[in-house]
């Protein structure tokens, strides 16, 4: 395998490498990443404890008209009983009552919008949980798929390097430097193949002679453009 091969060939491994490390870093960042989850749990927290509070509220209406009913039970037994005959105690007792009748009302209508109330925070409740039930179980199932993308890449990863290794005593050192700066430069991109005479990186088109030259592989040409190292297949 001529050089210029060889290096098109550490290109291609290069390339490979990248995006492999690219998508494991991807993959980290997305199982890492709890933001949805995380907004998820406090809502449904959030509607959980609405819902006991307007439950804590009905109970509190509903032992206040429980005692109001005792307390009016209790006035209409002594206004009846027979007992009291003072006029001032039984119109005091009368005007208990209906004081209490009156407040039993408003009762009645706090009660029923209480319990609407309930209703409503328990409906709300049950959906933020089924949200946030379906929300754990998909991100389950897409964690598992991640962490298996996520080994097979490790796998071609240490292939990929190890391809990469045996490739590269078969360079110079001079060879491989030219190499390295020029994927720093050249944001990975090293070398780049012709196409239809052209430099497939930068698309700058070359001549016959620029395109034997590489064909020959003689020694490494690279772009008068691009300065990429210039491969012919």
């Amino acid at each position: 395998m001529s050089q210029v091969s060889l290096l098109y060939r550490l290109q291609q491994l290069d390339s490979a490498i990248d995006r492999a490390q690219q998508r494991l870093k991807e993959l980290a960042t997305w199982l890492s990443d709890e933001t949805a989850l995380q907004a998820a749990r406090a809502s449904a927290e959030e509607s959980a404890l609405h819902q006991k509070e307007s439950e804590r509220q009905l109970k509190r209406l509903e032992a206040e008209m429980q005692a109001l009913q005792m307390k009016l039970q209790q006035t209409e037994s002594s206004l009846y009983s027979g007992n009291v005959r003072n006029p001032r105690e039984l119109q005091d007792l009368q005007q208990d009552a209906i004081s209490i009748k009156k407040h039993l009302t408003r009762l009645e209508e706090q009660i029923f919008e209480a319990m609407l109330a309930v209703e409503e925070a328990s409906q709300e409740n049950a959906r933020r949980q089924e949200m946030l039930a379906n929300l754990m179980r998909e991100r389950q199932q897409q964690a598992q798929a991640w962490l298996q993308e996520q080994t097979n890449l490790q796998k071609d990863l240490q292939r990929l390097q190890a391809e990469r290794a045996a490739a590269l005593p078969g360079l110079t050192e001079a060879q491989i430097d030219l190499y390295e700066q020029l994927r720093r430069q050249k944001r990975g991109l090293a070398v780049a193949e012709i196409r239809e005479k052209t430099c497939s990186a930068c698309g700058a088109t070359l001549t016959p002679a620029q395109v034997q030259s590489v064909r020959s592989a003689a020694r490494l040409e690279q772009c008068p453009s691009c300065n990429r190292i210039l491969y012919a297949s």
